[in-house]
């Protein structure tokens, strides 16, 4: 474990350059870095992960002028940029001539997705490295994402090199992934941006990815972020045998029922959920859900509920370019 001193963030950026996986926080979850030029060093991550291949990494870099070395821009981009970045935003934009970055990091795709994270230890080791750095949650791939550096641990402890500590993230919930390499903005996956924001500063809806589309972007396959107990959506009470998460005006009866928000707080709640879920599924109990509206943030929390609750036999998504 290294702290986010400045040593211990060139320590992390050494380990990088080596080819070495390090942990480090976003303002959204705590991340699993590899250098995105090394193919080995991302061929790591899945490993690490136990991650399909045929599922893209997000790129993460220190500023607009970064990922304009790796990507074709356009208005649309220069738009969400000015108004989002740093932040938890993603865009998925054709990727340039001489990206540099391995295919292993676009699952084959001719795409990249790409975020300025705003986290200052993430700016720190970006700017150490001088260089992109594929990072998708820091977790074994399908579980439950980390906000901490112990939730890390707890899942990856032997498998990566390091991880830099530094307390909870804020957001709580991946970054909003939005394509831009079509016709039309589209939305890929909700998450810390609410749409609706993204929509005012575009000036125009965005547009949808059906589920069952092929993936285009991280953080789409139906089912992810699972604990290792079953998940019950939309519940107003707790089953016999179940722990309760509740949101609202809940007050729980059982020692293992927690609340995302007590005052209903959509933002509170997305910065609890990973945590709370980390927290109900050391239990070893089914978990039930109260219902959460699907609005702002709401939509990305949802969308981790409904992933957390698919079953888990589902075939693998087929990619295409």
């Amino acid at each position: 474990m290294l702290d986010a001193s400045a040593s211990g963030i060139s320590r992390a950026a050494q380990l990088l350059r080596q080819g070495d996986l390090v942990s480090f926080p976003t303002e959204t979850v705590y991340g699993l870095g590899a250098d995105a030029r090394r193919g080995d060093a991302v061929a790591a991550i899945y490993a690490a992960k136990g991650r399909p291949s045929f599922n893209p990494l997000i790129a993460h870099v220190a500023s607009v002028e970064a990922a304009k070395r790796h990507v074709i821009w356009n208005p649309w981009a220069e738009t969400l940029a000015r108004a989002f970045w740093p932040g938890p935003l993603t865009l998925v934009l054709p990727l340039a001539p001489g990206h540099g970055i391995s295919e292993l990091v676009t699952a084959g795709l001719d795409t990249l997705a790409v975020r300025v994270p705003a986290h200052p230890t993430a700016q720190k080791l970006l700017a150490a490295l001088d260089g992109p750095v594929a990072a998708p949650s820091a977790n074994p791939s399908g579980r439950i994402s980390p906000t901490t550096a112990q939730h890390v641990m707890a899942g990856l402890a032997g498998r990566i090199a390091a991880v830099v500590a530094d307390g909870a993230c804020g957001v709580g919930v991946e970054s909003t992934i939005v394509g831009l390499a079509g016709e039309a903005p589209v939305l890929l996956r909700p998450g810390g941006l609410a749409a609706e924001e993204i929509e005012a500063v575009l000036g125009q809806p965005l547009a949808t990815r059906d589920l069952h589309d092929p993936l285009t972007a991280p953080g789409q396959l139906l089912s992810h972020y699972a604990p290792q107990e079953r998940v019950r959506l939309n519940a107003t009470s707790a089953r016999a045998g179940e722990c309760y998460l509740g949101f609202g005006h809940y007050s729980g009866a059982r020692a293992c029922d927690l609340s995302l928000s007590t005052r209903g707080d959509l933002v509170e709640a997305a910065a609890n959920l990973f945590g709370h879920l980390h927290h109900l599924d050391a239990q070893g109990q089914p978990i039930a859900v109260a219902p959460i509206p699907e609005t702002g943030l709401g939509a990305a929390i949802n969308d981790r509920l409904r992933r957390a609750a698919a079953p888990r036999d589902e075939p693998s998504p087929t990619p295409s370019k």
